[in-house]
């Protein structure tokens, strides 16, 4: 289980990086200042994630089954948080807007609450 959290966690931020530079450079002439913003947020939450992911993956002892959630969790929700808000803003500037993805985002972000929970449990359980 650590070695899915390393890796995810070294992806996540390598590409988070690249998004970051990217939306930095290359779509700040392209976007609104809204969908700039946007953009960056799913940046953002890309990378504490990622930083998370590495934390965990460090740090944990055995691979319980409440780790294995946790991790998931995080993992899945960064992809459905973070790559429908880059999806939508690209779809968006380009003027093909892909609707679809709009109710993901919200989905994304419950996975992120819930990894964010049960980690909270995991250190109540054991404190």
């Amino acid at each position: 289980m650590n070695d899915i959290a390393l890796f995810f966690g070294s992806l996540f931020g390598m590409l988070s990086i690249v998004f970051g530079a990217f939306g930095a450079h290359l779509l700040k002439k392209k976007l609104t200042q809204d969908q700039l913003q946007s953009f960056e947020t799913g940046v953002k939450y890309q990378m504490y994630h990622a930083i998370t992911l590495l934390v965990l993956g460090f740090n944990l002892k055995e691979s319980s089954s409440i780790d294995i959630y946790i991790i998931y969790s995080f993992i899945i929700g960064v992809f459905l948080f973070s790559f429908s808000i880059y999806g939508l803003v690209l779809s968006a500037a380009n003027h093909k807007k892909m609707k679809f993805l709009g109710p993901i985002t919200p989905l994304g972000g419950l996975f992120l609450v819930l990894g964010w929970g049960l980690l909270l449990y995991q250190f109540l359980i054991n404190f």
